[in-house]
């Protein structure tokens, strides 16, 4: 389960991300990740539990705000979440309360993934070069996807405060 951007924002992004790894970047548009898994059990019932959730949601603001970085324990440099990192704690919580598996190691930290697990010189680069980065945007749905044939697929894009339905 994703924020999306909006087109606008995401195209400034990848190219932005371009510029530190190469086109192949462009892989996995910019998003900020609220959970990292799978179903439990069946897809079935963990799209009822994420269509629920989204449903009880509320649109919100988010800001985006200079970089971060997991290093050392992860080669990674992020746009920080400023505004809107509570709504966003409080859905990754929410949708991990069913039957949905988050299957990362780490605490749950809302950001915006710029540059990972590239040489020294492009993180490095892409610290400083977003380091000025801000933007805001309202938070209007979630994205629920799923592992198909080999890659990431969005299955339904979820109005936050919606009907709960696809």
């Amino acid at each position: 389960m994703i924020i999306s951007l909006p087109a606008d924002l995401a195209d400034k992004l990848d190219a932005r991300r371009a510029r530190y790894a190469g086109p192949g970047a462009a892989v996995v548009p910019p998003h900020i990740t609220l959970v990292s898994g799978r179903a439990a059990d069946s897809w079935e019932d963990a799209a009822t539990h994420v269509r629920k959730v989204a449903a009880a949601g509320e649109p919100f603001t988010l800001s985006l705000r200079g970089t971060g970085t997991f290093e050392p324990v992860s080669p990674v440099v992020y746009l920080n979440v400023e505004s809107g990192a509570q709504h966003c704690a409080e859905l990754h919580e929410a949708l991990l309360d069913g039957p949905v598996e988050h299957l990362l190691e780490y605490d749950f930290h809302p950001h915006l993934t710029v540059a990972h697990d590239l040489d020294a010189e492009a993180m490095a680069q892409a610290k400083v070069e977003m380091a000025d980065f801000a933007a805001d945007f309202v938070v209007t749905s979630i994205g629920l996807y799923d592992y198909l044939a080999g890659d990431w697929a969005l299955r339904e894009e979820l109005d936050l405060g919606g009907d709960g339905k696809p």
